[in-house]
């Protein structure tokens, strides 16, 4: 009897260790579970969300967006000391708005009087460098935002740039 009574204990022990695995497997699935349902409607959410973002970046963009006004070309003389230097530059200025592309349009010959001023003040020396052409235009900027008000110009573009 006694050896029986051990059967059954060992019989009884390989029961539960089945048991036991069974239910840590269980529960490792259902810890797994959800995870994957959070970290889904974690997603979810991400994703929605940062879509409207873009959606709203967009319709800001299109708000900010400028207008080109187009000046007719510049044919100046350059102030080298031989003084037979020529510059030729079109240009585009890119403005806040269309109210602010009708202000432009009828402040032209104040802004064509400051920007030849500006171009004849300068040497061929000073306009033959990338960074000599990008000063050029920070200070067209400057000067056009003087005439039109502050942040009407956004940028300035040159679109021809012929020195001889």
């Amino acid at each position: 009897m006694a050896e029986e009574k051990e059967e059954k204990l060992e019989g009884e022990e390989e029961e539960q260790e089945p048991k036991k695995k069974k239910s840590k497997n269980m529960m490792l699935i259902i810890i797994i579970a959800v995870a994957v349902v959070i970290g889904g409607g974690g997603a979810f959410f991400f994703l929605t969300k940062s879509s409207g973002d873009k959606s709203h970046k967009k319709e800001e963009a299109k708000k900010e967006e400028g207008v080109m006004f187009a000046l007719e070309p510049f044919v100046v003389n350059l102030s080298d000391q031989n003084g037979n230097r020529f510059l030729k530059v079109s240009m585009q200025i890119e403005v806040a708005g269309p109210a602010v592309m009708e202000s432009a349009k009828a402040k032209t010959p104040q802004i064509r009087d400051s920007i030849i001023t500006l171009l004849t003040s300068k040497t061929s020396e000073e306009l033959m460098s990338p960074e000599g052409k990008l000063q050029l235009k920070d200070e067209i900027n400057i000067t056009a935002n003087q005439i039109l008000g502050d942040n009407s110009v956004k940028n300035v573009y040159l679109t021809e740039f012929v020195m001889q």
